[in-house]
Protein backbone atom coordinates (compact mmCIF):
# COMPACT_ATOMS: atom_id res chain seq x y z
CA UNK A 1 0.00 0.00 0.00
CA UNK A 2 1.71 3.36 -0.96
CA UNK A 3 2.04 5.90 1.86
CA UNK A 4 0.05 8.58 2.37
CA UNK A 5 1.34 12.42 0.84
CA UNK A 6 3.16 14.18 3.60
CA UNK A 7 3.95 17.24 1.04
CA UNK A 8 1.54 19.17 -0.61
CA UNK A 9 1.86 21.12 -4.20
CA UNK A 10 -1.27 23.32 -4.28
CA UNK A 11 -2.02 24.78 -7.78
CA UNK A 12 -4.87 27.75 -7.79
CA UNK A 13 -7.80 26.24 -9.85
CA UNK A 14 -9.17 29.78 -10.35
CA UNK A 15 -6.15 31.59 -11.94
CA UNK A 16 -6.28 32.64 -15.55
CA UNK A 17 -2.75 32.90 -16.06
CA UNK A 18 -0.97 31.29 -19.06
CA UNK A 19 -1.12 27.93 -17.68
CA UNK A 20 -4.71 26.89 -16.24
CA UNK A 21 -4.47 24.37 -13.26
CA UNK A 22 -5.04 21.26 -15.42
CA UNK A 23 -1.89 22.00 -17.91
CA UNK A 24 0.38 22.42 -14.84
CA UNK A 25 -1.27 19.22 -12.89
CA UNK A 26 -0.67 17.17 -15.83
CA UNK A 27 3.05 18.68 -16.09
CA UNK A 28 4.19 17.92 -12.71
CA UNK A 29 2.69 14.32 -12.31
CA UNK A 30 5.86 11.96 -12.34
CA UNK A 31 8.29 14.62 -11.92
CA UNK A 32 7.76 15.23 -7.94
CA UNK A 33 9.65 13.27 -5.51
CA UNK A 34 7.67 10.08 -3.21
CA UNK A 35 5.38 11.76 -0.85
CA UNK A 36 4.07 14.41 -2.64
CA UNK A 37 0.45 15.14 -3.83
CA UNK A 38 -0.54 17.12 -5.98
CA UNK A 39 -3.79 19.47 -5.10
CA UNK A 40 -5.52 22.38 -6.29
CA UNK A 41 -7.30 24.82 -4.15
CA UNK A 42 -10.08 27.59 -4.51
CA UNK A 43 -7.57 31.03 -4.77
CA UNK A 44 -5.19 31.47 -3.01
CA UNK A 45 -5.29 35.35 -3.24
CA UNK A 46 -2.24 35.94 -5.90
CA UNK A 47 -4.49 37.24 -8.53
CA UNK A 48 -2.79 39.85 -9.63
CA UNK A 49 -0.05 36.97 -10.57
CA UNK A 50 -1.91 34.15 -12.07
CA UNK A 51 -0.96 31.28 -12.20
CA UNK A 52 -0.23 30.53 -7.97
CA UNK A 53 0.99 27.71 -6.42
CA UNK A 54 1.81 26.98 -3.13
CA UNK A 55 4.52 24.34 -1.13
CA UNK A 56 3.02 22.99 2.37
CA UNK A 57 4.22 20.08 4.23
CA UNK A 58 3.95 19.73 8.40
CA UNK A 59 7.31 21.33 10.36
CA UNK A 60 8.34 23.07 7.54
CA UNK A 61 7.67 26.69 6.00
CA UNK A 62 5.19 27.13 3.02
CA UNK A 63 5.64 28.84 0.13
CA UNK A 64 3.73 30.90 -2.45
CA UNK A 65 4.88 31.13 -5.76
CA UNK A 66 3.19 33.09 -8.39
CA UNK A 67 3.42 34.47 -12.34
CA UNK A 68 4.10 30.80 -13.19
CA UNK A 69 3.66 31.38 -16.80
CA UNK A 70 6.21 28.73 -18.80
CA UNK A 71 7.10 25.18 -19.07
CA UNK A 72 10.74 26.33 -17.89
CA UNK A 73 8.62 27.54 -14.67
CA UNK A 74 7.23 24.56 -14.02
CA UNK A 75 10.08 22.30 -14.79
CA UNK A 76 11.42 24.72 -11.34
CA UNK A 77 8.67 23.83 -9.31
CA UNK A 78 9.50 20.34 -10.05
CA UNK A 79 13.30 21.20 -9.26
CA UNK A 80 11.87 22.98 -5.56
CA UNK A 81 9.67 20.16 -4.85
CA UNK A 82 12.87 18.03 -4.45
CA UNK A 83 14.42 20.39 -2.63
CA UNK A 84 11.60 21.18 -0.38
CA UNK A 85 11.22 17.59 0.21
CA UNK A 86 14.75 16.72 1.00
CA UNK A 87 14.86 20.14 4.03
CA UNK A 88 14.44 19.03 7.64
CA UNK A 89 12.35 22.58 7.88
CA UNK A 90 11.67 23.63 4.53
CA UNK A 91 13.60 26.69 4.91
CA UNK A 92 15.48 27.92 1.64
CA UNK A 93 17.02 31.13 0.52
CA UNK A 94 16.20 33.16 -2.33
CA UNK A 95 19.53 32.46 -4.49
CA UNK A 96 19.04 28.43 -3.61
CA UNK A 97 16.12 28.33 -5.32
CA UNK A 98 15.80 27.29 -9.09
CA UNK A 99 16.59 30.50 -10.71
CA UNK A 100 13.53 30.64 -12.82
CA UNK A 101 11.69 30.79 -9.41
CA UNK A 102 13.68 33.93 -7.97
CA UNK A 103 11.47 36.54 -8.69
CA UNK A 104 8.37 34.20 -8.68
CA UNK A 105 8.59 34.07 -4.87
CA UNK A 106 5.27 35.91 -3.45
CA UNK A 107 5.76 34.63 0.52
CA UNK A 108 7.29 31.73 2.64
CA UNK A 109 5.78 31.52 6.01
CA UNK A 110 7.68 29.97 8.91
CA UNK A 111 6.71 26.56 10.34
CA UNK A 112 4.26 26.61 13.04
CA UNK A 113 5.69 25.34 16.27
CA UNK A 114 3.57 23.28 18.57
CA UNK A 115 3.93 24.80 21.61
CA UNK A 116 4.93 21.65 24.50
CA UNK A 117 2.14 21.21 27.25
CA UNK A 118 2.64 22.60 30.20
Amino acid sequence: MPEAPDHLLLICSTCSGALPADTMRSALIGKLPAGFAIRTADCMAGCAQPTTVGFQAIGKAQYLFGDIQTQQEVEALAEFAHQYCDSADGWTNATDRPRPLFTKTLSRLPRIQLEEPS
